[in-house]
């Protein structure tokens, strides 16, 4: 039997529909999950389910820094955010590429939780897993994307032929960036940056810190911007078993794992839909045996034996694995230390978190604490400079009283003082390669801890010593 012409029309119809629908599908949908044989290289490059909700498109990610040089404010491109570089990768660690139709960039927790150090300038860069990253700065990282996507160059005439260069671009690649992925990136950034808009009313977190919360009160919980300023030093991912029951964060804002795990997720850009929740099950085991790194250069161990006894004697109350303390917030008022962190999570926070109904989970440990927890200090070597908010730049220096410790000095620069036991942050290096860090800032203060201060200076020698073997 003959089919009339319109039979013919609408089977014709129907089958563009479904040619457009199977295309439409695999240039903007479909995804090629990416296989990791170990933990850790799921830890530095896998997906947390960021890129199908809030990733960046590979293709024009790639040529920012090239087409807006002039914003990125230093040499060498996305390196001057201080990302965490392996050799023969082309991604830093903690920016996963997932393709979701088209391969696009995420975050995950290697990002900041992936340190590095070198013993001089010219010597190899080793990588600490776990531990924070010192070089990164985020926020630059941020602003550099809201300003290219505010600059009148953001523009499919400017940024194609651009990837051309890099890349052979199909006729329709190249509609989809001109009339979809282009516009949209730069309509998401520009939504961001006026989200965030209260980050430029407030002191930089600079390398090696991040304001955990403050992002995530606007943006998930919907709060109004308080005015509060919550940069923190990042914190490192090992030894999680031992902290079970233990109060996460600087102020022990929640003491489940599991949902700090799950709020990374969704704070990083995943949705309820695209968190991969399965993968953050298995960093979340991970992490809760995995072991800091061992100190990379000379101890003297006798030295260290006697700093032992110090430490026993005088510290491991609030920070040994089984100290009675350890892991527990102390009253702000007792530890002294700057309170703009602590004041910056709030009781409506708490409310927020813990009322969130937009994911197939419910919030349930999120708390308002007393002030700061003492942290267990395994691997303390790794995680200058110190204090909460990184106000003190070595531990000898947090050994002195407040009054004596460095008003200024140098973040982000991974060469390592092996005397002093912290980062290297003064000389011509460190100044080229880091920013400042001014203590007179608001939520900067190097004030209070001051335990140990008063120790005589061949203990606290023998201390430094002991605290490089943790």
């Amino acid at each position: 039997m003959k089919r009339s012409p319109r039979i013919r029309w609408i089977a014709g119809v129907l089958a563009v529909v479904v040619l457009l629908g199977a295309v439409g599908w695999y240039k903007l949908l479909r995804e090629e999950p990416r296989p990791y044989l170990s933990d850790v290289d799921y830890f530095k490059y896998g997906s947390v389910g960021v890129e199908a909700a809030s990733g960046l498109p590979y293709a024009v990610w790639a040529v920012l820094p090239e087409v807006f040089a002039d914003l990125v404010g230093g040499p060498g491109g996305y390196a001057a955010f201080g990302f965490v570089q392996e050799p023969g990768r082309t991604m830093p660690i903690g920016l996963p590429v997932q393709t979701v139709g088209f391969p696009r960039v995420g975050l995950n927790c290697g990002l900041c939780h992936i340190g590095s150090v070198r013993e001089h300038a010219g010597a190899p860069r080793q990588i600490l897993v776990g531990a924070p990253n010192s070089t990164l700065d985020l926020q630059r990282y941020f602003r550099f994307l809201f300003a290219a996507a505010s600059d009148e160059r953001f523009t499919a005439e400017v940024l194609i032929p651009a990837i051309e260069l890099r890349q052979t671009v199909s006729p329709i690649d190249h509609l989809l960036l001109r009339l979809l992925i282009i516009p949209q990136l730069r309509s998401g950034l520009l939504e961001q940056k006026r989200q965030l808009w209260w980050m430029d009313t407030v002191p930089d977190w600079g390398p090696g810190r991040v304001d955990p919360f403050n992002p995530a009160k606007v943006q998930l919980v919907h709060l109004p911007w308080d005015g509060t300023i919550g940069a923190a030093r990042m914190v490192p991912l090992w030894n999680w078993n031992q902290r079970t029951n233990f109060g996460l964060h600087r102020d022990g804002l929640n003491t489940s794992l599991t949902e700090i795990f799950l709020n990374s997720g969704i704070g990083n850009g995943a949705s309820n839909d695209s968190i991969n929740r399965v993968g953050l099950a298995r960093l979340q085991k991970w992490v809760g045996v995995l072991e800091p790194p061992a100190y990379p250069f000379a101890i003297d161990s006798a030295l260290a034996g006697q700093g032992g006894a110090v430490f026993r004697e005088h510290c491991a109350d609030c920070h040994a694995f089984g100290g009675s303390k350890t892991g527990q917030p102390i009253p702000i008022d007792q530890v002294g230390t700057d309170r703009h962190r602590f004041d910056s999570w709030t009781t409506q926070a708490r409310d927020g978190f813990n009322g969130l109904s937009d994911y197939d989970w419910r919030y349930s440990h999120f708390r308002k604490t007393s002030g700061y927890v003492a942290q267990a200090l395994d691997g303390l070597w790794t995680r200058a400079p110190y204090l909460h908010n990184g106000s003190v730049p070595t531990l000898a220096d947090l050994l002195r009283p407040p009054g004596d410790r460095p008003k200024t000095f140098t973040v982000g620069y991974d060469v390592y003082d092996q005397q002093r036991v912290g980062f290297v942050s003064d000389g011509p290096d460190s100044k080229a390669a880091g920013r400042l860090f001014d203590t007179h800032l608001p939520g900067n203060a190097n004030t209070g801890h001051l335990y140990g201060t008063a120790l005589p200076e061949a203990d606290k020698r023998a201390l430094l010593e002991f605290l490089k073997t943790l």
